[in-house]
């Protein structure tokens, strides 16, 4: 039932729809019952009595009631399915507004595939069941009922010895419905890991050719299609086991209907047009019984389907804006993180960092893979929040500013870079839409993307591939690089965006990047591209070891100077340093709580 009240918050905005859809099908199943008795009369007055004279009378009478009959159908069918196709849109809309809201880890525990299936395959069950197992259920129903009351009116003994063999019909369509919900569950999950299997290999085609690793994909893709097909036997198997049983039973309804009938009728009880009538409204009762099987199959579906579409509109993002010291003004830059502690599915990522950066300044983070430079820019731009600790942007909690003007005044351009199937310029402008050709122009001078750009096939408007397919690794960076700075935004972080490039070029855009107000977050693995940043925080194992200016840190003699001195200052190569490195010890004796204010 709760499936059913949570699709009526959608339907009852169709509610004089629906009811004209109920009014037109009482009008469809008197059409349908008019023809049986029409031919029941037939028999009776032209064939057993011989009035000809009625024959062509009740010819046009069948005539008038199919085209009636047919032509309310045809309204109510389309009149259904554009109410149908309104819900399964305004459910889709839904989704994919909550999947807009909902935060990064959601995302990181979640298959892509299952949310490919919810809003394809799910949301069609919802359409399936609206515009056909109601429409269908409501037909059977009022068969049903004119049926039984128009055979019982011809003659009751026919009426209730019918009735004899719907015990049964009930006891194995009980079965079915109760056994078919689980199957449609196996089914939907199993369905769900194989369009994850498909959606991860057609994106990571380039990865799987590579390491020529086509085989062992294939045999991924083939555990999964099996678990599918598995899933789908086990739905085959109960309705074997159920549905012959109850058939048989829908069938003997004839069996019973031609010994009560044929003995009546030879008694002259009842005459042979009622005889005709009675066996024309039967498939009333025998259709029902023989669809009640189809009607379970997807009324299960929708309550599969509709299991897993609220669980997504129930999904409550851990990141939500406060309704407190909400800021609609811009961002001045500054920054603070104060005790910042972050732990992901239990595993600490981040210790204790501390720092200070005011506006303008330039700030580097640099350490090993998997060290925690990430990590820091994600609680920035509050992908997350911390576990303890709070981070701070021009002295108010993240948490008290506004998410979309946190967000639209923190540009990052990333190493692994997003591109979409679309014109390079409006890859450019993605989080500037209104921005001129001459808007991104100048941002791609700055990034030392105009050059290259120009040398495609139709310059800005180029329509580069999937994720950027066809251009070069420092060909995307630059474009995300141009994207971020189109935003001219108050703080722009550099996630190791100039690791494809060559140094030459990785210099020039250094140099054009001088200009402005921007508070800069630069990651790095290479000493040379953070070497005259104002601040440079030294990560590694989750704890801010180093900081300071590259002078100061070489001065130190520490970690940082081991790596410049003897690994060509590329952390990932560098020695393994542990945190009670007698460096580290010191400085935190003379640094503080505060590691790295200014």
């Amino acid at each position: 039932m709760s499936a059913l009240k949570w699709l009526w918050g959608y339907l009852k905005e169709y509610k004089a729809g629906l009811i004209a859809v109920v009014l037109v099908t009482l009008v469809f199943i008197a059409g349908a019952f008019i023809i049986p008795i029409i031919m029941g009369l037939f028999v009776d007055d032209v064939i057993v009595n011989g009035k000809k004279s009625l024959m062509f009378f009740y010819a046009f009478l069948l005539i008038g009631s199919v085209i009636i009959k047919e032509g309310v159908h045809y309204w109510r069918m389309a009149k259904i399915e554009r109410i149908s196709q309104s819900v399964v849109k305004a459910i889709r809309n839904k989704l994919y507004s909550k999947l807009q809201s909902l935060d990064c880890s959601f995302f990181d525990h979640t298959r892509t595939g299952d949310l490919m299936s919810r809003l394809t395959m799910d949301t069609d069950a919802i359409r399936v069941v609206i515009a056909g197992t109601f429409v269908n259920l409501l037909n059977q129903i009022l068969f049903i009922v004119v049926g039984i009351a128009i055979i019982c009116s011809i003659n009751l003994v026919i009426g209730l010895s019918l009735f004899l063999v719907a015990p049964f019909i009930g006891f194995f369509a009980f079965c079915l419905a109760k056994r078919i919900k689980y199957d449609f569950l196996a089914m939907r999950e199993s369905n769900a890991e194989l369009n994850t299997v498909v959606q991860e290999n057609i994106s990571g085609n380039r990865v799987v050719k590579a390491y020529a690793r086509e085989e062992y994909e294939i045999e991924k893709f083939e555990e999964k299609n099996q678990k599918y097909s598995d899933a789908f036997m086990g739905h085959v198997h109960t309705w074997k086991k159920y549905y012959p049983s109850m058939y048989f039973f829908v069938k003997l309804l004839s069996v019973l209907f031609l010994l009560s009938g044929g003995y009546l009728v030879m008694k002259n009880i009842i005459t042979v047009g009622e005889f005709t009538t009675i066996n024309g409204c039967l498939w009333s009762i025998q259709s029902p019984m023989t669809n009640i099987g189809n009607i379970i199959n997807q009324f299960q579906q929708f309550n599969a389907s509709s299991l897993k579409i609220r669980g997504l509109e129930d999904e409550i993002p851990d990141i939500q804006n406060r309704e407190i010291k909400k800021r609609d003004t811009g961002i001045n830059g500054k920054i603070c993180f104060k005790n910042v502690t972050f732990a992901y599915d239990g595993d600490r990522v981040l210790k204790n960092i501390n720092f200070t950066a005011n506006p303008g300044d330039t700030i580097a983070i640099i350490g090993p893979t998997g060290s925690g430079k990430s990590t820091i820019i994600n609680l920035l731009a509050r992908f997350y929040d911390p576990t303890c600790g709070a981070v701070y942007i021009d002295d108010i909690n993240v948490k008290n500013i506004d998410l979309s003007t946190l967000r639209q005044n923190v540009a990052s351009a990333m190493q692994d870079v997003f591109l979409f199937s679309d014109t390079v310029k409006d890859n450019i402008a993605y989080g500037a839409p209104n921005a001129t050709l001459d808007d991104v122009i100048r941002v791609a001078k700055i990034a030392d993307a105009h050059d290259f750009i120009m040398k495609l096939s139709d310059g800005y408007d180029t329509v580069i591939g999937e994720r950027g397919t066809g251009l070069s690794g420092g060909q995307r960076q630059r474009i995300s690089l141009a994207r971020a700075l189109l935003k001219n935004p108050a703080i722009l972080i550099l996630d190791d965006t100039t690791s494809a490039l060559d140094m030459e070029t990785e210099f020039s855009i250094q140099e054009n990047l001088k200009e402005g107000n921007k508070t800069k977050i630069i990651i790095a693995h290479r000493i040379s591209s953070v070497r005259n940043a104002d601040l440079i925080l030294v990560l590694n194992q989750g704890s801010l070891v180093e900081w300071g200016t590259h002078d100061s840190l070489m001065e130190l003699g520490g970690y940082y100077k081991g790596v410049f001195e003897h690994q060509f200052g590329d952390f990932n190569n560098g020695p393994k340093y542990h945190i009670e490195h007698p460096a580290f010890a010191d400085m935190m004796n003379v640094g503080g709580e505060d590691n790295g204010s200014k």
